[in-house]
């Protein structure tokens, strides 16, 4: 994934001066190419996720069983396995997964408008609102997905417990306690996952496109 830099370019111009000189059109080009590329890329990636967890949802509603863990840390809590609680949490899956599934693939969508956008844009000034609007919209994808992991353990977390009163089952001291820290462990460590993966894998795009925006800006400022 190359990286068009400005500031490289007018080194280039100082140190080779035989080298061909690029007008301010002429970068202004390169540095529209090269945005819509990042941006077509994060279009990509995030459309790789949206297939990959219809992949997952596909096997595990089919083929797999993604509630068995649960089962068995609902049962050394005590709780009494029957049809109607393993019916409920198979619907409770369920629902986290289309909401999870939904919202990725309204953020393809939306990333796809605005890569359209970006893409058939000429003026320079709407062009840098434009990726300036994307990027914003990719800094809240990346906020929701990390919302939505810490909503999902709540709920999960807020289900084991409503299940334990309706069973009238009252945990000790020291079990209260390691569920519930074991249940904020979860948490954050997922978020911290979550952020760690988004920051390597949008960050570095992210970080060149800002590059261009910031470079694009000096062209407009300039004219």
């Amino acid at each position: 994934m190359a990286e068009f830099d400005l500031d490289s370019f007018k080194k280039t111009w100082q140190q080779e001066p035989a080298q061909p000189k690029y007008d301010s059109n002429e970068i202004e080009s390169m540095l529209n190419k090269s945005s819509r590329n990042y941006v077509k890329y994060i279009l990509w990636i995030s459309l790789a996720e949206f297939i990959i967890i219809l992949s997952a949802n596909i096997y595990y509603s089919f083929l797999g069983d993604d509630t068995s863990d649960l089962l068995r840390i609902l049962k050394r809590l005590g709780i009494n396995d029957s049809t109607n609680f393993e019916g409920a949490i198979s619907n409770l899956y369920l629902i986290l997964k289309l909401i999870s599934l939904a919202l990725t693939g309204v953020f393809v969508v939306v990333f796809y408008q605005n890569y359209r956008k970006i893409n058939v844009e000429s003026n320079l000034k709407k062009l840098i609102l434009q990726i300036i609007r994307f990027k914003k919209t990719v800094q809240l994808f990346i906020l929701a997905n990390i919302s939505l992991v810490i909503l999902f353990t709540a709920v999960l977390g807020i289900f084991t417990l409503s299940v334990l009163d309706e069973q009238h089952i009252k945990l000790t001291n020291p079990t209260l306690l390691g569920f519930i820290t074991g249940l904020m462990l979860t948490m954050g460590l997922s978020a911290v996952l979550m952020w760690v993966y988004y920051r390597v894998v949008y960050g570095l795009i992210l970080s060149r496109l800002g590059k261009n925006l910031k470079q694009l800006q000096n062209i407009e400022e300039g004219n």
